[in-house]
C-alpha cells in the first residue's frame, strides 16, 4: 500500500487529500472481515464502486474500486480517510436530491459531476504510484 497526496483546483474547494493505493494483497487483507457496498458511479474514466471494509482485527477501511474498459477485474483500489469518504458519499447523495429538485437538464454541473471530477484528479495522480 502506498500513500500519495492529491492537490485539487482552488475552485474544487477541497483540501489536499491523502489517498492510499492498495495492491490486491492489501485489498484482501483490508476486506478479510467483510465488505459493505454503498454506491457506485459510472464515469468516462471508469466505473467506481464505493464500499467500506473490515479486516480480521475489526479495523475499518473506506475503499473505492475502479474498473476500466468493461473489465471484470478492478484496475485500481483506493483507500480514503473517513472524512474524505464521507465527502464523496455526501456529493453522491446530494446529487439524488439535486436532480430531483431541479429536474436536471442535460449537461448541467451537479454534485455527482463534482464527484467524478475529484475522482479524475485522484486517478491521474495515482497513475504514477506503483503498488
Amino acid at each position: 500500500m502506498k500513500t500519495f497526496n492529491v492537490n485539487f483546483h482552488a475552485d474544487d474547494q477541497v483540501e489536499t487529500m491523502a489517498v492510499q493505493k492498495l495492491s490486491s494483497e492489501d485489498y484482501d487483507k483490508a476486506s478479510e472481515g467483510g465488505t459493505r457496498h454503498l454506491f457506485d458511479l459510472d464515469t468516462n474514466i471508469g466505473f467506481f464502486v464505493f464500499f467500506d471494509a473490515e479486516d480480521n482485527e475489526g479495523k475499518e477501511s473506506y475503499l473505492v474500486l475502479q474498473y476500466e474498459n468493461e473489465s471484470e477485474e478492478p484496475s485500481n483500489c483506493y483507500g480514503f480517510e473517513l472524512k474524505d469518504f464521507y465527502e464523496f458519499s455526501a456529493l453522491y447523495l446530494n446529487d439524488l436530491e439535486f436532480t430531483e429538485e431541479l429536474n436536471e437538464e442535460e449537461g448541467e454541473y451537479g454534485p455527482v459531476h463534482h464527484l467524478a471530477h475529484l475522482l479524475y484528479h485522484i486517478v491521474e495522480e495515482g497513475k504514477a504510484v506503483e503498488v
